[in-house]
């Protein structure tokens, strides 16, 4: 996957981490509705919604990342993402902003707890750090 700098992105929060997904894979961000459970699926798939006629699954991505469940709070967000023909929402603690990186760096091995493999890159902004998704990664777990 090649990130450059040109590129903007979603930023949001995962506890205290901050991840990022490339806009252009941004569908819409809602906040949280009801959601279906569905049996024999792992238990980071929260289940599915009912989003304008159209079913898509939903993920946790607090329990993807190998991290406790949160209650859900005012700030809790269903990012709906599109990867080449996959449609999904994951929920997110709190949306951030939009930005583009001053610096992208490859990611080191682990980071913020999650194997790299599911990370594009380290985006560099403001001394801050912010682990990149690689959504097609995330979408197959």
């Amino acid at each position: 996957m090649e990130l450059n700098l040109s590129e903007q992105f979603v930023e949001f929060n995962i506890g205290t981490d901050k991840y990022a997904v490339i806009i252009s894979e941004v569908h819409e961000i809602i906040q949280m509705l009801e959601i279906t459970g569905m049996p024999d699926t792992p238990m980071y798939v929260k289940g599915v919604v009912n989003l304008r006629g159209k079913i898509v699954p939903v993920f946790s991505l607090r329990l993807l990342l190998g991290m406790s469940e949160e209650t859900v709070s005012k700030s809790t967000r269903i990012i709906v993402v599109r990867n080449r023909d996959t449609t999904a929402g994951i929920i997110v603690d709190k949306v951030n902003k939009v930005l583009r990186f001053k610096d992208i760096q490859l990611p080191p091995d682990q980071f913020g707890g999650i194997s790299s493999s599911l990370l594009a890159g380290i985006g560099i902004t403001d001394g801050d750090l912010t682990g990149i998704l690689k959504l097609k990664e995330v979408l197959m777990q």
